[in-house]
């Protein structure tokens, strides 16, 4: 395509491939024309967690891998001129921006580096004019005082931040697409009354948002969608073109694959109406896109159709909530499903005897044989319906004392039976519990500004 811009996808939520962007980078880069590659690593309870461990140090918030995604490409991406945008500033995006520093400088960089601001909410009285989403009302009324609001932001900021200068944008919680729009709008000069072109930005956003969902990963099912190449899944990268329309493909020679079924199955992924997907940017419909198979692992994409932006912008609200425990011990041989029941009776009374009353769950995963050495050579051989291996799993609920009590419970079975307990694993953390509400955009005020190093 003329005048073209290449954007990639470098991870799709927080946790993700830590190598999956190093590809992309040079796919992009061997074309010497620069671009964009994206990084989505944020979610409702990933922001959260973060909100919770910068209340424990500033110093923390942001995403734990940040430094595992980018130090293998964030000094190719900058020498190559791909600029790099990212929510995986989460609770903290100074301190993410901090971070990226640190490694530029590792490499002797010194990048331009935006921080944008404005989503989060915590404190500002203009959030007490918010309205909770209808979808929430009935919902009971959570009873702690809330540990984060962040509103989701656009790419207005992004996209100014770029044409500034930025060669790293550093986000918190913008809407997923919009980490694409902005690089598109900052490149094209796009319009933002230009609905339909802003539509067509935001519409290869969320085919890129998520990563390998897109390029086979999350699609894979053996005999009914098989996908080559697993273990090394091709990020997509889209080649958009100045009216809005891309083609999606992924580093030559990578893993998966790109076609219609894995494109449309990524168009309609977490669209409730694909008449009116409403984002801070606009209102995207794709009822009438328009698919085109270019060739192996090339999808031409166009026919995005845009309307008027809502009027208010959605805000996530997160509160403490209550424990979750998760705990299970292994039965295997003969008999070895009686021996897990057994198990959960035990658990059952032992709880009532120490006066424990956690919510709970309990469940026996079995399957039909046992492998007896490390080779998986099946020596043993299985005579009755109750033999195999079977795992007694129990999910707790409640206080953070009486899920940690519940849970030392089934440690315990190693020697207070049944018999042949092995392979026990338990698991406490915090749980939240989110709401939605519905604010004004004139009440919240998205800007960006430079991170400014203190240095000698």
């Amino acid at each position: 395509m003329q005048d073209s811009f290449l954007i990639g996808s470098g991870a799709g939520f927080s946790g993700d491939r830590v190598d999956a962007a190093i590809p992309v980078v040079e796919a992009i880069a061997a074309t010497g024309r620069g671009g964009a590659i994206i990084f989505e690593t944020l979610g409702e309870r990933t922001l959260a967690l973060g909100q919770v461990a910068r209340h424990a140090d500033p110093a923390r918030g942001y995403e734990p891998l940040l430094p595992q995604f980018l130090a293998p490409v964030l000094a190719p991406a900058l020498q190559a001129g791909i600029t790099i945008v990212g929510n995986f500033g989460a609770a903290n995006p100074q301190a993410a921006a901090r971070a990226v520093a640190d490694l530029a400088h590792g490499h002797g960089l010194s990048p331009r580096i935006a921080v944008i601001s404005g989503d989060d909410m915590l404190g500002d009285p203009a959030f007490a004019e918010s309205e909770l989403w209808e979808g929430d009302v009935g919902l009971p009324d959570p009873e702690s005082a809330p540990i984060a609001i962040n509103v989701y932001l656009g790419a207005r900021s992004i996209a100014e931040a770029i044409r500034a200068g930025a060669q790293v944008v550093v986000t918190g919680r913008v809407a997923d697409p919009a980490l694409a729009l902005g690089p598109l709008v900052a490149h094209f000069g796009w319009d933002w009354d230009d609905l339909d072109r802003i539509a067509a930005g935001t519409m290869i956003g969320h085919l890129l948002e998520c990563g390998s969902q897109v390029s086979g990963g999350y699609f894979a099912d053996p005999g009914f969608k098989d996908v080559a190449g697993m273990a090394s899944l091709g990020f997509p990268i889209a080649e958009v073109a100045a009216d809005g329309s891309a083609v999606l493909g992924k580093a030559p020679g990578s893993g998966g694959r790109i076609d219609l079924a894995t494109v449309k199955e990524q168009l309609l992924y977490e669209i409730h109406d694909p008449a009116a997907y409403l984002t801070p940017d606009v209102t995207l419909d794709v009822t009438g896109v328009r698919l085109a198979q270019l060739g192996p692992d090339r999808v031409q994409v166009s026919g995005a159709r845009g309307h008027p932006a809502p009027a208010r912008l959605k805000a996530t609200v997160s509160y403490p909530g209550e424990w979750l425990g998760e705990a299970g011990i292994s039965y295997a041989g003969p008999n070895a499903r009686a021996r897990a029941e057994l198990a959960i009776r035990t658990i059952r009374e032992r709880l009532a005897l120490r006066g424990l009353t956690p919510r709970l769950r309990a469940d026996i995963l079995g399957t039909v044989s046992v492998f007896d050495d490390d080779g998986g050579t099946l020596r043993q051989r299985l005579r009755g319906p109750g033999d195999g291996d079977f795992r007694a799993h129990f999910a707790f609920g409640g206080d953070e004392d009486t899920v940690r009590a519940a849970c030392q419970e089934v440690g315990a079975l190693y020697c207070c039976g049944p018999a042949g307990g092995g392979g026990a694993r338990i698991h406490v953390s915090p749980r939240f519990v989110t709401r939605s509400r519905m604010i004004a955009r004139d009440k919240v005020r998205s800007g960006f500004e430079f991170l400014q190093e203190a240095r000698p």
